[in-house]
């Protein structure tokens, strides 16, 4: 098979995501076992948001963490949800209507956020870190655009470290999934770039350290799902 390119050079990773598109809801519940909405309600569980909060979904694919804080923050708050690829855009709208959650999808770069400093409550992102070019300015345009004593909240694969879990991590990323995307995607090399981007993003610790870097206040993060998810969660001063 020929190499696949793991750099995140925005506008390759902007066409493999229009790309996969239609497929990525599907996809991630086959990769996942159904269990990623889990982790998203953790997520919006560690950001804190409450009925008439505020809160920004950057690199939101089609939505789902959007969707997940629309529901925490009620009819009365706001959510907007950001991406770089008018493709998951358009799905995520498409499911605006279906499940009657209303949320303001927005094409731009997290990189560069189009909102004035201190707009959110809360800001997250959910399995998109690993895709962007620089985590620190993303980070820092996350903190920059949440109120002081906002929250910052980083959904993302990890490496698993306990032994026979960590094989099967292996064995499942590396060889299934790829398989998977093939069949479903008709796009192997985009989840051959799954576990390649995992291998070279920053371990929990390592991403803490970015985030602390960026600005953001006492940096945590909670490990789940086995050692393979790891939710980083820190406060805007």
């Amino acid at each position: 098979m020929k190499p696949v390119d793991t750099n995140p050079e925005p506008s390759r990773v902007r066409f493999m995501f229009d790309d996969i598109a239609r497929s990525y809801d599907r996809m991630n519940s086959l990769m996942t076992a159904g269990l990623h909405d889990r982790w998203r309600d953790l997520a919006v569980l560690l950001s804190c948001v409450e009925q008439e909060s505020a809160a920004l979904d950057v690199c939101c694919g089609t939505g789902d963490l959007a969707f997940a804080l629309r529901r925490a923050v009620g009819r009365n708050g706001r959510v907007v949800g950001l991406d770089f690829s008018s493709e998951m855009l358009s799905v995520a709208r498409e499911k605006c209507g279906r499940n009657q959650l209303w949320v303001d999808f927005v094409r731009g770069d997290v990189l560069d956020l189009p909102f004035d400093d201190g707009s959110f409550d809360a800001c997250t992102v959910g399995f998109g870190m690993r895709n962007v070019s620089d985590v620190s300015q993303a980070f820092s345009e996350m903190r920059r655009v949440c109120r002081s004593g906002g929250r910052v909240v980083c959904l993302e694969i990890t490496r698993p470290r306990v032994p026979g879990f960590k094989q099967f991590y292996g064995v499942w990323f590396d060889r299934v999934v790829p398989h998977l995307g093939r069949l479903t995607a008709r796009n192997g090399d985009a989840y051959r770039y799954l576990p390649l981007s995992v291998r070279r993003f920053p371990d929990p610790g390592g991403l803490s350290r970015i985030m602390e870097g960026a600005g953001l206040v006492e940096p945590r993060y909670e490990i789940v799902a086995g050692g393979i998810i790891a939710i980083h969660h820190a406060f805007v001063e």
